[in-house]
């Protein structure tokens, strides 16, 4: 770079405002496209051999001092296995279920839900990462301290008193206050307070004077003054005058003052108490001094020199430590470091757990009719209702004509009413009952205290998808009496209730030591749940009415009609109302609430079980079969919900009497004779908790009846072809009064339902036959036909299909997707025969394509776990390959619904390969990069490669635990990296990471999205492989990846690049793999032995690979255009803010083994100096002088001498834009406004904050001089007298380049010194070497007169001068003038270059 002639007018760097850089965008492109050269692809230069480089050098590396950055611990990740914690006391897998299940299926569903969380984690991963998560980052200082400068002393002394102490960071305070009467002859009163204006005011030795006023002119001499180094404590005193306090002093005296609010009244007395504590602390700070000053001074005579020396030493320790305390680490002021930027944060991965969604209580409090009695035989007791009523609620969904909860059932009756039914049939035992089958012992096994379910009456239900047209419906029970209407009659009326109530009594007795296990319909009501969509719960609805039931309204179907109607008044007046009230309210449900019980009589953590009826039951949802409502099944669960419907009679011939029909429902497992029925259906409120039986209600005179009962009933684990429900109808005689003695029940017909159809569970709804008889083996009869083998059946009414019945599965071990059934069925196949041939697994594996999305969701791990048992298990490469493909197709729809999080933590919690017995086994690790590459190739389909691109970050993730899990299963982990994995692995990495290279930097235009997610994971992957492979061969494909990228590549590949190397550069251990060492061979003999450690050489770049690379990639980007340079100049600044606050590397010796890695980087920005955004000014007119000296750039202050030349200097904006400390699109400020605002004036805008706005032109008033309040009109003088001491601020000395004498040490100085200015805001690290040592405050001078007599040098070393900050007076003269620095010179001691 030449420089320009003295002759040649001044021009002056400006960084260009945001406005002028879009005014500028087109004249850029067209300067830059007219000096644009034909873009050459940089040299290949191919990385160290990494695992042989540390092996040779294993000597150096361990006698280095700072050896722990050079090597990678030894523990640097490990596998671990966390106990799964569910939410219940125990385990949901009943205890036999593993020994019963015999269908892969359920046994790879039971696997699941028993297995343990599986997790590789990274001992170091909190340092992997983005600079922001990094832990324990530096938080940015609110206010920074004020340093204060000889070069500034004789400008302080001119200031004023209060300026001084506003700069030192003092306080400042000022308000109206009412003054008590300072005579303490005279007693304070209300009268005695005079209103005076406060004011705070700081001296020059630090201390404060609280000045008072008559009004709010501070200017003139105040009426008194309150000393506050004479006072004590500020205390409140509100005895004589409110909001008053009083200020002690130390003789004895006060000063009382009020405020007008407490709010004013707490700030002046927080302010004062702040000024004595700082006050107190600087006295005790003062008084150690001088009692070591003492100390010192008492055994002078005693003392030898060595004991001087280390007196003097700690003199200096002390004023280091004074330093250092207040110094900040530069990039905390970057106001990247403070922003919020989540975008480079990978998702967090949370363990599998059981989901819900609004969660509702439902507490049932009262049912009262208006009819009521005393059912006391003595007619002492309590006035009840006269018979006793069942309530059934459930959620109604008429949006989506749903049933979207179970039923739950409760039992409000008194419990003398409760004994009416104690005579009947009805089985009397309740939770103490222990089952006669296994199916029912193990649940009772569970721990549920004694009664805890007898009589329930809080549910609690949830809604995944709410909204107002959810509806509460309470279906009201009685026993079976008669007909609806003659039952309800009663209820209507209000006259004679006395009378009626006891003819009703009698009645109800009868029937219910007959009948009482018989129920019929009786009446309905209904109540909104939610006010809106959000879920927000209408807790102020009640049930307004209780509806009578109509019998020919039973159905869901109905319900939904009458529930659309219920909102219309009009509507609903027609509908006859019993008088009565029910009681029932709802309210959300507490995170930790107690004494719950799931659905399956699992007691939930927190269970306590204070009594009989405490327990908060679970009642199931019905959640939609939609793949964003569904969630992977965590627990078992196993229940079909039973709905017989209708039962047409009234054609049939067979039975006299069938009119008052009941259903019976049964589960059975044999059809043989005197099969006893299992005992898994769930119980009724006071009865047992599993019975054998279940009965629904009752229509009176009815041969066509509905139902709209719910049987709810616990499946066996292992389900076979004999399991079958039987439904028995009877005739129920409900006349009491005929003389003879009929039977209650009469049987009327049979119906049976399979259970399983092609080894799946039948769904949804049935019609079937009715038989007359039940002839053992009557399951070989099906469909109203009697099979060749099956017994002779005696069929109602022809065989028809009479009895319709639906049934409902939820069900966590058991699917009704017939694909994924098969697949399953084929893979048990395979294992337990070799005729099931790899070739039909295919076909299977292709039909896993059409699996429902909420099948897919919920069965996700146990299906991901087959397919990887698939892959590694097959030798059919077609086979991986659709394995593979299936994988795809399960990711792509995950992410399609939003649920990518859900692969995610099966990734990190569930997946674990199987373990490694021998080397014949596959690994998943292998076998998925081939199938990966196989996918990519040009001739596959090319939406599965899209999705393979797009979501790849499964697949990598999968690859990388199956690598740790593999290295630590064969015990390969202790093996050298080149010895752990196959060359075959090898090659396979290689081969899938070429394929993906041409679909990243080639094909982006045609699927932006995949290949920038391809290129993220890509990365991702190569940074994790360093934990566990050959490093070498990680360098080589990085290398390799790269040289697909090329000068003047578009913006988007840029992209790519820059993201890819943030992404790699950031991994934990960036440091030991660039080896921060030298590889110089002895001693330093020639200038060009440093440029190996210290310039972007081959060599530097081989033996320092990841910088090096970084380094010649955002060289290469400062070519391009602005928004290039910006993504690359944003990735360096990024690393080296990451390296600021690692903790591990927080000492000084070790920030600077860090400098010399990024050493190159001078260079690099001084030849691309030109480019940061900035551009050259024409000087300015001559009646602008005045301004012109008034503005010290921001980029640049140089001496106004002829022959300077603007690229002899390292420019100031280089810098800033690389630490931090100033923008792009920063504008100049005025240095008298920051002078006055701070005298830090080592960086010219230190807080990142209150970044400098952009200057509009340059007849604008700066906008930093409006906040510091400084007048922008000064004396020439004045400016220049400014001027000077920012330049001797900011001045380094560039001497020549001289050769080193033979014995290696550094020669003089010579006198052709050039003085250039720039800001050290880098250089907070120790430089290489040191030249010499520095000269005077005069020899500075002199120095900068002969700054043109120099002549530029190539790689011209800098020597610093930089002012010392204002020290004590007795500690000065430990102090040196100009701070040295040395990194490779052993003689000279290193300290840092502090501004």
């Amino acid at each position: 770079m030449q420089g320009r002639t003295g002759k040649a007018p001044k021009r002056e760097m400006v960084i260009e405002s945001p406005q002028q850089y879009k005014s500028l965008a087109e004249i850029e492109a067209e300067v830059e496209a007219g000096s644009q050269v034909v873009a050459v692809k940089p040299k290949i230069i191919e990385p160290l051999d990494y695992e042989s480089v540390i092996v040779q050098r294993k000597t150096q590396i361990i006698s280095d001092v700072l050896r722990d950055m050079l090597q990678f611990p030894s523990d640097d990740f490990q596998i671990s296995t966390l106990r799964r914690q569910g939410r219940t006391l125990f385990s949901t897998v009943p205890e036999t279920a593993e020994k019963e299940a015999q269908s892969l299926f359920l046994q790879e569903c039971i696997k699941t839900y028993k297995s343990d969380w599986h997790v590789v984690s990274y001992k170091y991963e909190e340092y992997s990462g983005d600079f922001r998560q990094l832990p324990n980052k530096t938080s940015r200082p609110e206010k920074l301290n004020t340093h204060l400068f000889e070069v500034d002393e004789d400008v302080e002394k001119d200031e004023d008193s209060a300026s001084l102490g506003s700069q030192k960071g003092g306080v400042s305070k000022h308000g109206w206050l009412y003054k008590g009467n300072m005579n303490s002859a005279i007693s304070v009163t209300m009268r005695s307070f005079k209103r005076r204006y406060f004011h705070l005011a700081q001296l020059g030795d630090g201390s404060y004077n609280l000045n008072f006023y008559k009004d709010e002119n501070t200017a003139k001499d105040p009426k008194g003054t309150i000393f506050l180094d004479s006072c004590m404590g500020v205390v409140q005193n509100s005895k004589v005058r409110r909001f008053a306090f009083e200020l002690k002093m130390q003789d004895k005296s006060t000063y009382l003052l009020a405020a007008d609010s407490e709010g004013e009244m707490e700030e002046w007395i927080g302010t004062l108490n702040k000024i004595l504590h700082s006050s107190f602390e600087q006295a005790m700070q003062e008084k150690r001094n001088g009692d070591l000053h003492d100390d010192d001074d008492l055994g002078k005579t005693d003392l030898s020199l060595g004991c001087f020396q280390d007196g003097f030493q700690t003199a200096r320790d002390i004023e280091s430590k004074m330093r250092s305390e207040a110094r900040l680490k530069l990039f905390t002021l970057d106001p990247d470091t403070q922003k919020l930027d989540f975008s480079g944060i990978e998702p967090d991965a949370r363990q599998f757990e059981e989901k819900f969604g609004k969660r509702v209580l439902v507490s049932c409090n009262d049912l009262s009719f208006n009819l009521q009695g005393c059912v006391a035989d003595n007619e002492e007791g309590p006035t009840t209702n006269v018979e006793p009523f069942y309530v059934v609620l459930s959620f109604f969904d008429i949006q989506n004509s749903r049933k979207i909860s179970a039923d739950f059932h409760v039992d409000l009756n008194h419990p003398l009413v409760r004994e009416m039914t104690s005579g009947s049939g009805s089985d009397p035992l309740i939770n103490g009952d222990s089952g006669d089958t296994p199916l029912g012992g193990h649940r009772l096994a569970c721990g549920l205290p004694q009664g805890a379910l007898q009589y329930p009456k809080q549910g609690v239900f949830s809604v995944t998808c709410p909204h107002p047209d959810i509806f509460l419906v309470a279906r009201v029970e009685k026993v079976l009496q008669g007909g609806i209407t003659h039952c309800t009659e009663p209820y209507m009326k209000s006259s004679d209730s006395a009378k009626v109530a006891l003819k009703v009594l009698k009645n109800a007795k009868t029937a219910c030591s007959r009948l009482g296990q018989y129920r019929m319909p009786f009446a309905w009501a209904a109540r909104p749940v939610f006010k809106d969509a959000s879920g927000t719960l209408d807790k102020t609805a009640r049930f307004a009415a209780v509806y009578r039931q109509d019998s020919s309204k039973l159905s869901d179907e109905d319900m939904f009609k009458l529930l659309t109607d219920f909102r219309k008044p009009e509507k609903m007046a027609k509908l006859p109302v019993l008088l009565g009230n029910l009681d029932v309210t709802i309210d959300s449900v507490a995170p930790d609430v107690t004494n719950c019980v799931t659905s399956s009589y699992v007691p939930v953590r927190n269970f306590e079980g204070n009594g009989p009826g405490s327990a908060l039951l679970e009642v199931e949802e019905f959640v939609p079969c939609i793949a964003k409502c569904s969630q992977p099944f965590t627990v078992y669960k196993n229940h079909l919900y039973v709905y017989p419907k209708h039962l047409k009679y009234d054609g049939q011939k067979s039975f006299a009497k069938a009119r008052n029909i009941a259903v019976c429902i049964e589960f059975k497992d044999t059809d043989e004779d005197d099969a006893q029925p299992l005992k898994c259906i769930y119980g009724r409120p006071g009865g047992p908790l599993f019975t054998k039986q279940a009965y629904a209600a009752v229509l009176h005179h009815q041969q066509n009846p509905e139902f709209y009962d719910e049987i709810k009933i616990e499946l066996p684990t292992q389900l076979h072809e004999k399991h079958h429900l039987l439904f028995t109808f009877y005739h129920v005689s409900c006349d009491s009064n005929s003389k003879k003695k009929d039977l209650v029940e009469m049987p009327v017909g049979s119906a049976w339902l399979p259970l399983l159809r092609d080894g799946r569970v039948i769904m949804n709804e049935q019609q079937m036959p009715v038989a007359a008889n039940l002839p053992a083996g009557y399951l070989g009869s099906q469909d109203g036909v009697t099979k060749h083998s099956g017994p002779e059946i005696k069929w109602v009414d022809g065989g028809k299909h009479l009895f319709k019945v639906s049934t409902h599965l939820v069900s966590t071990v058991y699917t009704q997707d017939q694909h994924l059934h098969n697949f399953f069925h084929h893979c048990q196949s395979m294992e337990m025969s070799e005729q099931a041939s790899e070739g039909e697994l295919v076909k299977y594996l292709k039909s896993l394509h059409a699996m429902e999305g909420h099948v897919m969701v919920n069965f996700l791990p146990t299906i991901l776990n087959q397919l990887f048992c698939v892959l590694t298990r097959t030798t059919h490469e077609e086979v991986a390959v659709n394995v593979t493909r299936v994988m795809v197709h399960v990711v792509a729809q995950c992410h399609e619904e939003g649920l990518e999080h859900y692969l995610r933590s099966y990734v990190k919690f569930v997946f674990k390969p199987e373990p490694y017995a021998s080397s014949s086994v596959k690994t998943v690790h292998e076998e998925l990069a081939k199938a990966m590459t196989a996918i990519l190739k040009p001739s596959t389909d090319f939406l599965t490669s899209n999705k393979l691109l797009k979501h790849s970050w499964y697949f990598f993730e999968a690859l990388v635990k199956s690598l740790a899990h593999y290295l630590m299963e064969s015990g390969k982990v202790k093996l050298t990296r080149s010895q752990r994995f196959s060359a075959s692995f090898y090659h396979a990495v290689e081969t899938l990471v070429n394929m993906l290279m041409p679909h990243i930097t080639q094909k982006y235009k045609d699927n932006l999205d995949a290949s920038r997610n391809a290129n993220h994971s890509l990365a991702v992957f190569i940074k994790r492989c360093f934990t566990f492979m050959d490093r070498g061969f990680i360098f080589k494909q990085i290398n390799n990846y790269m040289n697909c990228f090329v000068p003047g590549d578009p913006k988007t590949l840029y992209e790519f690049k820059f993201e890819f190397l943030r992404v790699v550069c950031n991994h934990e251990h960036y440091v030991p793999l660039n080896l921060p060492m030298p590889f110089g061979k002895g001693r330093i003999q020639r200038f060009q032995d440093l440029q190996l450690d210290y310039s972007l050489t081959d060599d530097f770049c081989r033996n320092h690979f990841l910088v090096g690379l970084l380094l010649r990639e955002v060289g290469g980007a400062l070519q391009e255009f602005r928004e290039i340079r910006q993504i690359a100049i944003h990735v360096l600044k990024g690393l080296m803010i990451k390296h600021t606050f690692d903790d591990r590397y927080a000492a000084k010796s070790q920030q600077a083994r860090l400098a010399t890695l990024y050493l190159p980087l001078f260079g690099l920005l001084q030849e691309n100096v030109h480019r940061l955004n900035i551009k050259e000014s024409a000087p300015l007119s001559n009646h602008s002088n005045v301004r012109e000296d008034s503005l010290v750039p921001n980029s640049m202050v140089m001496p106004q001498k002829p022959g300077n030349c603007i690229e002899n200097a390292l420019h100031k904006d280089v810098f800033g834009v690389i630490s931090g400390t100033a923008s792009p699109h920063t504008s100049t400020p005025n240095i008298s406004s920051v002078h006055h605002a701070d005298s830090r004036g080592s960086l010219i805008s230190t807080d990142s904050g209150n970044s400098l706005q952009g200057l509009q032109s340059s007849d604008k008033t700066n906008s930093l001089e409006k906040r510091s309040q400084t007048p922008t009109s000064c004396s020439a003088t004045s400016q220049h007298q400014q001027k000077e001491r920012f330049i001797r601020r900011h001045s380094v000395n560039v001497p020549p380049l001289l050769p080193l004498d033979p014995e290696g040490r550094v020669p003089p100085m010579g006198r052709a010194t050039k003085r250039v200015t720039m800001d050290f805001s880098l250089l907070s690290v120790p430089l290489p070497y040191l030249l010499r040592d520095g000269e005077g405050d005069g020899d500075r001078a002199a120095a900068g007169s002969r700054a043109s007599e120099g002549k530029q040098e190539e790689n011209i070393p800098i020597q610093v001068f930089l002012p010392i900050a204002r020290l004590q007076p007795e500690h000065q003269q430990s102090s040196a003038g100009i701070v040295q620095s040395s990194a490779n010179c052993p003689k000279l001691k290193k300290c840092d270059v502090c501004c």
